[in-house]
């Protein structure tokens, strides 16, 4: 069977966490989309591990694939693969021969068009994702599986790069340097697809996860970023370059929708929102410079909030793994989790970080959004739209600060009573229940109440 892991709000919801949690299950575990601007930790054995492209089951020994609806730059991956075998692990990491290539120009690109962008700008993490989705869509591609064939790859090259060149050069007015050349690409990445043919890496990830699931085997596909970032259903231009929702599972992979739709779908929700980057967000709590619009240091918010947001960034490790960026934060969005339960149609819930709320006396939630005038309960179709609306908020009792640990090992009925009641009103708000409750960073700080492959 397979269980998907989406995130349900703006990333850094804990996805790879939840990863490991049901890891143990799985016997592959498969990205199905983003590249190298997706990072995610995973403790294990109580050391920490940063990924930004292996999948969250290589630490577990289990087979980790990049589908075919990734982005994947060879560099990254295999600096990743060498550190991980430099301490002691051996991933093992199979690239779908469909998926495409990040090269330096697609680097080089995104830099500059960033700068240009400016009142656009989505907050790219400038790791040449979104250029390199773009040459998808154009038709004007590398794929894994031409660095396989040297023929192919340089008739790639030849055909794109001049292209590449030309617009750095004449519409950007900007110098260019190996980035833009033709023969050191080439020969860079046939090494690269020298590797990767020595290392026996790459898959026909359809083919190869269909056949492992008719064994009898157990997949998990794992989803970067989040539902709100997810280009079709996001808050557009502030989006990544792909699908981060189920929907994307099923392209991103070549499983059929029935296939995915047969098995688990588990919403990964943080107990307050945060994110990295511009654009609305109607709960934020304060404001980070160059990042919440309109934002003047703490111009507009009172002293109290801002506190309490940089209670909440410190306690909660709030700062991007790949970026080093500090993430806005605020409060619970339930219109924004409505909208993702429906977009994803999610069979279960893992909340995670509620104890980072612990010892605050009242937690609010935005319920609802006046809007013009009105009241709803999800997100608007536009980003204009939605930076129209304001939080309308309940409040709940706090939970006081306990030893999570224990919690942990004790089962649901250990949570504060306070956070119970605030766990079960998600879940009443969603129609989905609580599979799961993280409590703490590490693997054995979460509450278990339901195994989707049970």
């Amino acid at each position: 069977m397979t269980v998907t892991i989406v995130g349900s709000q703006l990333g850094d919801e804990g996805k790879g966490g939840v990863v490991d949690l049901y890891g143990d299950a799985a016997d592959v575990v498969a990205r199905y989309q983003g590249g190298d601007n997706a990072g995610h930790t995973v403790v294990h054995d109580g050391t920490k591990y940063k990924l930004s492209l292996v999948p969250s089951g290589a630490v577990r020994g289990k087979i980790g694939i990049l589908g075919n609806g990734c982005v994947v730059n060879p560099e990254t991956l295999f600096d990743e693969i060498d550190t991980l075998r430099e301490r002691g692990l051996e991933p093992d990491v199979r690239v779908a021969e469909r998926a495409h290539v990040i090269l330096p120009y697609h680097r080089a690109l995104d830099g500059i068009e960033e700068a240009e962008k400016e009142d656009l700008a989505a907050g790219t993490t400038k790791r040449g994702i979104g250029p390199t989705y773009e040459d998808k869509a154009g038709r004007r591609g590398v794929r894994v599986g031409d660095l396989l064939d040297p023929d192919v790859l340089r008739e790639r090259l030849e055909y794109v790069v001049p292209q590449k060149k030309a617009l750095a050069e004449e519409v950007f007015d900007k110098e260019t340097g190996e980035e833009f050349d033709i023969d050191h690409l080439y020969e860079t990445y046939r090494e690269y697809g020298e590797r990767l043919a020595d290392e026996n890496m790459t898959v026909d990830c359809g083919t190869f996860l269909q056949e492992r699931i008719d064994a009898g085997e157990n997949v998990m596909l794992e989803g970067a970023q989040g539902t709100s970032l997810d280009i079709d259903h996001g808050v557009y231009p502030y989006v990544t370059s792909s699908n981060p929702t189920a929907g994307g599972a099923t392209v991103g992979t070549g499983l059929g929708p029935t296939v995915i739709g047969d098995g688990e779908v588990i919403g990964i929700v943080k107990a307050y929102l945060s994110r990295v980057g511009t654009g609305p967000l109607p709960t934020e709590l304060g404001g980070v410079e160059d990042q919440t619009p309109d934002y003047e240091g703490d111009v507009g918010t009172t002293a109290d909030e801002e506190e309490l947001a940089t209670y909440i960034r410190d306690e909660g490790g709030e700062y991007g793994t790949v970026t080093g960026r500090p993430r806005r934060v605020g409060w619970l969005d339930m219109p924004m989790l409505r909208h993702a339960a429906r977009a994803n149609g999610f069979t279960g819930l893992a909340v995670n970080h509620i104890d980072v709320l612990a010892g605050l006396e009242t937690v609010e939630v935005g319920h609802s959004y006046e809007f013009d005038g009105e009241e709803i309960f999800t997100m608007p179709p536009t980003t204009e739209q939605w930076g129209r609306c304001e939080a309308t908020f309940k409040s709940f009792d706090g939970w006081p600060e306990v030893d999570w640990a224990a919690v942990a090992d004790d089962g649901y009925e250990a949570i504060p009573e306070n956070a119970r009641t605030y766990l079960e009103y998600i879940a009443d708000e969603l129609d989905t229940p609580v599979y799961a409750v993280g409590v703490g960073p590490g693997r054995g700080e979460t509450v278990i109440v339901e195994n989707p492959y049970e």
